[in-house]
């Protein structure tokens, strides 16, 4: 019998990674399996265009880790699944399509790094704590922490956060940067996929770009990045979406994107 604790659907455009193991979203090997399987199929789906993480707990985004499972575990056994999870997260960023996170509930130690391999990170209002505790372990962020969180939000911050273990309510995390917004509870969804779906209609195969251009941008020095600018926005003239969008622009009018 399949791991249902990470499925994946879609409605439309846009795919959807629910994660649902009560009561805490905890994971484990079999989980991180489960999600490597959900972001292949996300990003295998052509019809899907942005992909949104989120929680079947009312509370909970995600724990982290199941420190029973850590515990029972030999060292041998848990570094194999880290090495899952690092595969499975690592795939998004490869990932032409954006993925948000759609933060409900807490977010801790590798719930909260899940979070950070998504593209965007999207929060309710509410009593509920976000970070990278991990070091009250006698542990470090093992599954992209260390690297995500600095780059997202500094070396210096990141730092801090990550030798205290200190986490933070969602206002704190979104002054941060930790988070891109945050809305009432009851609306995350829906503005969630209001963002998700504006992406969808959008100029798919620019956006996928530009998330390259960004993201092995970083990895390069800056003549290095903008080289690599000018290979991605080449083709992009060429492409049917420009064309339209161009065209519409002139023509003053709503341009109507293919991906292609």
């Amino acid at each position: 019998m399949s791991d249902t604790s990470v499925t994946f659907e879609k409605k439309g455009a846009i795919g959807y990674i629910t994660l649902n193991r009560p009561p805490a979203n905890s994971y484990e090997i079999t989980f991180m399996q489960a999600m490597d399987a959900a972001i292949d199929a996300a990003n295998s789906d052509d019809e899907v265009k942005a992909v949104i993480m989120r929680s079947a707990s009312e509370t909970f985004f995600s724990a982290g880790a199941d420190i029973k499972a850590f515990t029972a575990n030999s060292t041998e056994d848990n570094m194999k699944m880290v090495a899952v999870a690092h595969k499975a997260l690592g795939k998004m960023a490869e990932s032409p399509k954006i993925f948000i996170a759609a933060i409900n509930g807490h977010a801790l130690g590798g719930g909260f790094e899940m979070a950070l391999a998504c593209d965007l990170r999207f929060a309710a209002e509410g009593e509920y704590r976000i970070g990278l505790p991990e070091v009250t372990l006698g542990l470090l962020p093992g599954n992209g922490g260390t690297q995500r969180l600095p780059r997202l939000i500094g070396t210096n911050k990141a730092l801090e956060l990550m030798i205290t273990g200190k986490t933070l309510m969602p206002a704190e995390a979104l002054a941060l940067g930790m988070i891109n917004n945050i809305f009432p509870a009851d609306e995350l969804m829906e503005q969630t996929e209001k963002f998700a779906s504006r992406l969808a209609s959008g100029a798919t195969r620019a956006i996928g770009d530009i998330k390259k251009a960004v993201y092995r941008g970083m990895e390069l020095n800056l003549q290095d990045g903008l080289a690599l600018e000018r290979e991605l926005v080449g083709p992009l003239f060429d492409s049917s979406d420009a064309q339209e969008g161009l065209s519409a622009f002139v023509e003053k009018r709503k341009p109507k994107y293919t991906g292609k």
